[in-house]
């Protein structure tokens, strides 16, 4: 653990961040140039005094999981979340693997949407970062690990969960454009793949999935017109718009409705309903 290049590395990129960089707002009597380590810390999840220790060359070893949440916050490219890493004396994450490091460009895109409902996906489904509205309607999705991550694969093996956001005669659309989805990323990733591994684990646990995969569909529907059901406000139908990076590892999903309807309404409570469960966790 090189401390010196790492304190170096955290305080110039925090210098180079302003609030809306990261989503935030500027406040009163703001002298700091960049972001405040307060602030850093709370887009890291970390305590202000561990974040304030690493700046000060006297903190521990952070983890690799620390290290990936410190990245996304800084919003750092993958080149520099790699550098990241090796001076705090790990490996650079392995980039053939399950996606951990968010592409910053979405992240910029992401932060300013704050009234209706968007997140960043992996090309198995996972969500990566959800902003308060896509929490209220899908769930916190932190609260998954493992295949249970993708969405792919809960659509499958906890169909009572996953499937109950979709009206009953949209679901077998569903059902395809989910296996279409797989199919595509298996093309791009290979057999030896979290996508092949997605495919076998499915194909020995649903014949459903195993149906739909031999009827050969590629493809990535995110642009579609559609109807979600909340358990509180019930039908909502929205327009999907997607935002790939260019290698298409990472998608930016946004939902808006027309605007003035009772859909927009809900959507806009979204945030409220966020906001409030939060708060009472």
């Amino acid at each position: 653990m090189d401390r010196d290049a790492l304190a170096d590395f955290l305080v110039h990129r925090r210098n180079g961040l302003q609030p809306g960089d990261v989503g935030l707002g500027a406040g009163p009597r703001r002298r700091a140039a960049g972001l405040r380590r307060e602030e850093v810390a709370q887009l890291a999840a970390m305590s202000t005094d561990y974040y304030t220790r690493l700046e000060q060359r006297r903190g521990p070893q952070p983890s690799t999981q620390m290290l990936a949440s410190l990245a996304r916050a800084l919003r750092l490219t993958a080149e520099e979340r790699d550098y990241l890493f090796r001076v705090a004396g790990h490996s650079a994450p392995d980039r053939t693997g399950r996606p951990g490091h968010v592409a910053p460009g979405l992240l910029r895109v992401l932060d300013r949407l704050t009234d209706t409902p968007a997140m960043i996906l992996s090309a198995l489904g996972e969500a990566l970062v959800q902003n308060v509205p896509a929490r209220a309607l899908f769930g916190d999705a932190g609260r998954w690990t493992g295949l249970m991550r993708s969405g792919i694969y809960r659509w499958f093996v906890d169909p009572d969960g996953e499937r109950g956001l979709y009206p009953e005669q949209d679901r077998d659309r569903q059902s395809r454009a989910q296996v279409a989805s797989l199919r595509a990323a298996y093309g791009a990733m290979g057999p030896r793949s979290a996508a092949g591994e997605l495919v076998r684990e499915l194909s020995r646990r649903s014949p459903e999935f195993v149906r739909l995969w031999e009827a050969q569909e590629v493809g990535r529907r995110f642009e579609d017109h559609k109807v979600l059901v909340h358990p509180e406000l019930g039908p909502i139908e929205v327009d999907c718009q997607a935002l790939f990076t260019e290698d298409e590892s990472q998608i930016l999903l946004v939902l808006t409705a027309a605007p003035h309807t009772e859909d927009a309404g809900k959507l806009a409570l979204l945030s409220v309903l966020g906001t409030e469960r939060f708060a009472g966790a």
